[in-house]
């Protein structure tokens, strides 16, 4: 491993590495919240993890603990499923890079697994840019985006659906229930996901949007490696 997990040192061992100048990453994904009925409320942040560890193998970069909680208003009607307010979030991701940016780290990038997220994050960019600090994150899209258009057969999703599935049968296989997974998709989502065939937003009775039982390891492992290989970029010139 290439890598280091800031969590794992000592603080004289964290005062050196911060000297070196390495990229500091922070992951983000949610450890409470709804993933239909194949995966665990902490998908996103096993997700996360996942791709951090892959990143560190080839990466000369210091990994912060992952940001587990964040601004996930689209879930809430499902049980267990948690959201901060947006500017909670920002001010939480702004703390953290603050901190470290005081002790000599220099660049800070965030892995980030969420879509909702992006709001909040952009507003900590230019926060964080403002202060003189160096800091960015990816999206879905740009990550992945590519890949995904060219693997999907779902007829639409983004959600506990086909792709996101397919990565975690080749980051964390043994957390996917499979024969649990059911096709559920109602259209496009407008705002959030409620439980209720007359609710407001995209009717989903599982908590998934689009079609999971499509989702194959090899499609995950092209995906994984389409996200490490744009993180490891991205890190090199952040």
């Amino acid at each position: 491993m290439r890598g280091r997990y800031l969590g794992e040192l000592t603080w004289l061992e964290a005062e050196e590495f911060l000297a070196r100048g390495w990229p500091l990453l922070l992951p983000i994904g949610a450890g409470c919240k709804e993933h239909g009925h194949h995966l665990p409320l902490g998908n996103d942040q096993l997700l996360a993890e996942g791709l951090t560890r892959r990143v560190l193998e080839r990466v000369e970069a210091l990994a912060l603990p992952t940001l587990n909680y964040g601004y996930y208003p689209a879930f809430l009607e499902y049980p267990g499923s948690v959201s901060l307010p947006a500017q909670v979030m920002s001010d939480t991701v702004v703390a953290i890079c603050h901190s470290l940016h005081q002790q000599g780290g220099r660049r800070f990038y965030a892995l980030n697994t969420g879509v909702s997220t992006v709001r909040p994050l952009t507003v900590a960019r230019q926060q964080l840019r403002d202060m003189g600090i160096d800091f960015d994150f990816c999206e879905l899209g740009q990550a992945i985006g590519a890949v995904e258009a060219r693997l999907k057969e779902q007829p639409g999703g983004t959600h506990a659906d086909e792709m996101e599935t397919s990565m975690m049968l080749e980051l964390c296989p043994d957390i996917v229930h499979m024969e649990k997974a059911r096709p559920d998709y109602h259209g496009e989502i407008r705002g959030s996901l409620t439980r209720r065939p007359d609710g407001p937003g995209v009717y989903s009775p599982t908590g998934a949007w689009g079609d999971p039982t499509l989702a194959t390891p090899a499609k995950g492992k092209e995906l994984v490696g389409a996200w490490v290989d744009y993180v490891e970029a991205r890190l090199a010139h952040c």
